[in-house]
């Protein structure tokens, strides 16, 4: 049955954005579950799944959560379907953690054939229970921090990025105390390796670690008895940011980071065998509320740190490493200004390398002909190269002005140490203004002699990111893209000024309406019975307009076809409304992350790629760049990875509103491809046999006489 009535209230069908979350969430642990993947990246996938839900409870359930305990007759509609939401939320949550459960004991047993055995604290024979008090001693005690449940007035000064042990502590002729263990996993790893045995691989949990430990934390004191319970906690992670015009944008953010971790309790998960006087005591002390989610559950709890789970060597458990391409007209032997300035360039990781973009900036920054660096910041990497380049231009005279986005949500304190950095080495920081972030990514360098060149991409300038995500970078001299880039810095600094642009689609001035007539251009063309096709690689769609705008085109009879990786708030399916929209969401070894948007424009087929989803926050709260593409081989080649990306009938699921995730049988063509199609090997193929030919082709030149 289609969810078309969630708190959002349209008169089409539309699937709530928090609802459509947790079923992108729940194509993950499906992913998880499947026993064609390597059993170590399954590990991965449930980590991913648990850490992507602690996210969703910090900031969107934090947020249905404020609305559903609103005061005030006047706003009880609001309140009512924010507390329907809750509970349609809080359902699939328990739904899918159940299923999440069964995914653990599946792996878990699935890792016991394969000869690696998770050992409890209980088990330990005479010979592991040296190694383990041993390796507490030397590694972890240090770590380990003690608090008297009794000497806590409220827990709100700890982190709900950690894992908790709640200890019982009795003995004779003493009444049971109680303390709280904060588990040191942060310092010492959640997993500790035990030496094999019997040729079996051997892992603990460093719970179960402190668990045998516990006589060595409270030695003396006459406690014999000692039972743990492992618990976590989520908190609203919202910030609310200082109004004072006397402090600078730093410290208000700052500010706001550090009273964070003093956010309201929205959800406690906890050991299901933990006694109820101890839970109600917990509980207490978190001040937690009627309308927080209390969930009992096993014995461990942050699985995200699955992601982090030892390798142990074991190369057949994992997916085999794909080395990023190369291209040869990219090599370090050529000047990437240079070449740009000739044909615009184009690089897509994580299929070819990152470097090419580092390089890039690393080249500015010595090269004589540039006089200055224009990139605005997001997300960059803890060691970042981007930024260490931008550094070194400074330091040789170019004027470079970097715009980071402090309100990158969980990475404020790593950009404002970036920020500071770059500004004691004479970089020009830019914080952008209050109520809109700057989530385009672009760089602009300007040249003494010849042209400017500009980049637009649909990712972060992050190393560590460019080998996960798949995002495409176009490099540019078109001096169209290159004046309206420079423009989208001076609208940054001067918001309220006019601005125009040539070619570039921007957020907020005029994305919504140059995307509506891009589809409007189509209904006018299915209409006159001139084919008429869009087709969208996208993160979420959600903004209701552009997607009545969709039903609109699906009624007029354009072909529709979507691969959308997380929200979508569109029904698929449906006659009269969307029975020309086919969606898909893929799910695989990379995070697929590039929006693209291609339009059939009467054969002319209009390329565009940038940072923009279709959500409100995007299209209008923004600052994104969308750029046109119009060399002949990147639109081509744009074309092909979504056509492959939609012909997918092995990683892709079905999008369709209903939230069942079925398996796709590939949505490009007319006809479901028969032939097994997993886009990103065959991408991966497809670039490996372009250099193939490329080579080959330069070998045999190099043999003319």
């Amino acid at each position: 049955m289609n969810n078309t009535k969630q708190t959002d209230t349209h008169p089409f069908p539309y699937v709530n954005r928090d609802v459509s979350w947790m079923y992108f969430n729940h194509r993950i642990l499906q992913e998880a579950r499947r026993k064609e993947v390597p059993l170590l990246d399954r590990l991965s996938f449930l980590g991913i799944y648990s850490a992507n839900l602690d996210e969703f409870y910090r900031v969107r359930i934090a947020t249905v959560s404020r609305l559903a305990q609103l005061a005030g007759s006047e706003m009880k509609d609001e309140r009512h379907q924010a507390r329907a939401l809750l509970e349609k939320l809080t359902g699939l949550d328990n739904r899918f953690s159940d299923e999440f459960s069964l995914a653990v004991s599946e792996v878990t047993d699935a890792l016991a054939g394969e000869g690696i055995d998770l050992i409890r604290s209980e088990t330990l024979d005479d010979t592991d229970a040296h190694i383990v008090r041993c390796r507490f001693r030397k590694d972890i005690s240090g770590y380990v921090a003690p608090l008297w449940l009794s000497h806590v007035a409220e827990f709100t000064q700890s982190s709900d990025s950690r894992i908790y042990l709640a200890v019982e502590l009795s003995g004779p002729g003493r009444k049971t105390d109680y303390a709280v263990i904060p588990l040191p996993d942060e310092e010492c790893g959640r997993f500790l390796t035990l030496p094999e045995r019997d040729g079996r691989q051997r892992i603990i949990y460093i719970d179960d670690v402190i668990r045998y430990s516990l006589p060595m934390i409270f030695p003396g004191m006459g406690y014999t008895d000692f039972k743990a319970y492992s618990f976590k906690f989520t908190r609203d992670a919202e910030m609310e940011i200082d109004n004072d015009l006397r402090v600078g944008r730093i410290e208000k953010v700052a500010k706001a980071v550090r009273n964070r971790k003093n956010g309201e309790t929205l959800r406690v998960v906890y050991d299901a065998a933990m006694p109820q006087p101890l839970l109600r005591l917990l509980l207490r002390k978190m001040n937690a509320g009627k309308y927080d989610t209390l969930k009992p559950s096993g014995r461990y709890h942050n699985h995200k740190d699955f992601m982090r789970f030892p390798k142990l060597g074991r190369t057949d458990l994992q997916y085999s490493p794909k080395p990023q391409l190369v291209r040869p007209e990219l090599k370090q032997t050529h000047s990437l200004l240079q070449l740009i300035s000739e044909r615009d360039r184009f690089v897509h990781v994580p299929y070819h390398s990152f470097d090419y973009v580092v390089r890039l900036l690393q080249e500015a920054a010595v090269s004589k002909n540039v006089k200055s660096i224009k990139i605005t910041l997001y997300r960059v990497a803890r060691d970042s190269k981007i930024v260490n380049a931008l550094i070194a231009a400074a330091r040789n005279g170019k004027r470079v002005t970097a715009v980071v986005e402090l309100m990158a949500r969980f990475d404020e304190s790593s950009n404002i140490h970036w920020a500071k950095r770059m500004q004691d080495a004479g970089v020009n920081v830019v914080f952008g203004f209050d109520g809109i972030k700057v989530h385009s990514k672009i760089i602009h360098i300007g040249m003494r002699h010849g042209r400017s060149v500009a980049l637009v991409g649909t990712g972060n300038f992050h190393e560590g990111n460019a080998k996960v995500y798949t995002d495409y970078f176009m490099m540019t001299a078109r001096p169209d893209i290159t004046s309206d880039v420079e423009k989208v810095f001076s609208f940054i600094k001067r918001p309220y000024k006019p601005v125009a642009f040539r070619s570039l689609i921007v957020s907020p001035n005029e994305m919504r309406d140059r995307f509506m007539r891009l589809i409007d251009q189509e209904i006018s063309n299915a209409r006159r019975g001139i084919p008429a096709f869009i087709k969208i690689k996208i993160n979420h769609i959600t903004d209701p307009e552009m997607i009545a705008r969709l039903y609109e085109a699906s009624r007029a009879g354009v072909d529709i076809r979507l691969l959308v990786r997380g929200n979508c708030s569109l029904v698929t399916g449906i006659p009269d409304t969307s029975e020309n929209i086919h969606a898909a969401g893929i799910i695989d070894r990379y995070l697929e992350h590039s929006r693209v948007f291609i339009f059939h424009a009467g054969g002319e087929n209009k390329t565009f790629l940038g940072s923009a989803d279709w959500m409100p926050r995007n299209l209008d709260d923004r600052v994104e760049v969308v750029t046109p593409v119009e060399d002949p081989e990147i639109k081509a080649d744009l074309m092909k990875t979504v056509d492959l990306g939609l012909a997918d009938n092995r990683q892709a699921r079905i999008v369709d509103g209903t939230g069942r995730n079925l398996m796709s049988p590939g949505i490009e063509g007319p006809d479901p491809t028969p032939v097994p199609l997993r886009s990103q090997e065959a991408i991966y193929r497809w670039y490996a046999d372009q250099l193939k030919t490329d080579s080959q082709e330069k070998a045999a030149a190099d043999q003319l006489p």
